[in-house]
């Protein structure tokens, strides 16, 4: 009687299957090249993650290298490169956080604000425009206004400041870095509070007008509540990249005399797996930079369903 039933039920769900795929099939076809994107540059790559815990060499290949197990990773973190490296990446990623991810909001806030619509249409459009500059050309462009006879250089040689190569000197590598960052990403960034705001009842501010309550009040009470979802997601996927700040940025802009405050873990991974060839040795290190990006992401989205009841899942 049981086999019975189960035949019975695999079959529906045959019949289930079939019908799903002769009605829906054109949109499984479309799903098919992200699928096959996902599998080759995504999961695919996860094999290559066993050289972490192998001395590997190119000539036996990841099957024939001989396993080291957790040696590469003690090695770093009892190595005196670890704490520098944390420190540095923890610094210049939440720097850029506290700076970068309010300014967003807040920009986006202020744009709501403008009633002439050409001219926040201006606002906006400039705002955009440097996300749009390859990352090598702004590079170069902070390069030269951070040199000694850059522009900066030339407005603090008016207050008789001493003229000298920014870049060079390790005190003023984070600032730059959050500030070209800010520069680069404010307005294009703003875009998905922007939308969170168009979809705002404008009843609820008809109504709290009706009630006295002046553009502020109405921000603090309405706006910010209203896109309160939007922000925690944003914040959960910022908080993911705490510990992962791009190399390539920090490599275009930095030099060993700003390691002491520049060299971040990524940058470090780069040096060491592509400059001086100890693969499994970056390869470790790569990974464990990955366990604690997961691992601050799933504390932050637990938070965040615990005490917003939103979450990335």
């Amino acid at each position: 009687m049981r086999s019975k039933i189960e035949k019975t039920h695999q079959r529906r769900l045959k019949e289930t299957i079939f019908r799903d795929l002769k009605q829906n099939g054109s949109l499984y076809i479309l799903i098919l090249p992200v699928l096959a994107f996902y599998i080759i540059f995504a999961y695919g790559p996860m094999y290559g993650a066993l050289i972490a815990f192998k001395d590997f060499s190119p000539a036996k290949g990841i099957l024939g290298s001989n396993w080291v197990g957790l040696a590469h990773f003690k090695d770093f973190l009892t190595s005196h490169y670890f704490f520098r490296l944390l420190k540095n990446t923890l610094t210049i990623s939440i720097s850029t956080l506290v700076v970068t991810f309010p300014s967003a909001i807040i920009f986006a806030l202020l744009i709501n604000e403008i009633r002439t619509k050409w001219f926040a249409k201006t606002v906006q459009t400039i705002t955009y425009m440097p996300h749009f500059i390859s990352l090598v050309v702004m590079c170069g462009l902070v390069t030269n206004f951070t040199s000694s006879g850059g522009i900066i250089n030339d407005l603090a040689a008016l207050f008789r400041f001493e003229r000298k190569t920014l870049l060079n000197d390790p005190r003023y590598f984070v600032p730059i870095y959050v500030v070209s960052d800010l520069w680069q990403h404010m307005g294009w960034n703003s875009i998905i509070y922007l939308a969170a705001l168009a979809g705002i009842d404008q009843g609820l501010y008809e109504a709290a007008s009706l009630d006295g309550a002046g553009r502020f009040r109405q921000t603090i009470l309405i706006t910010i509540p209203c896109i309160m979802p939007t922000i925690i997601i944003m914040f959960i996927l910022a908080v993911g990249k705490i510990v992962n700040v791009g190399y390539e940025k920090i490599i275009l802009l930095y030099n060993p005399v700003t390691y002491e405050k520049a060299d971040v873990i990524s940058s470090f991974v780069y040096r060491k797996g592509l400059e001086d060839m100890q693969f499994s040795y970056s390869t470790a290190v790569g990974l464990f930079n990955s366990l604690v990006t997961f691992i601050l992401v799933t504390i932050t989205n637990f938070l965040s369903r615990k005490y917003q009841g939103v979450g990335l899942w």
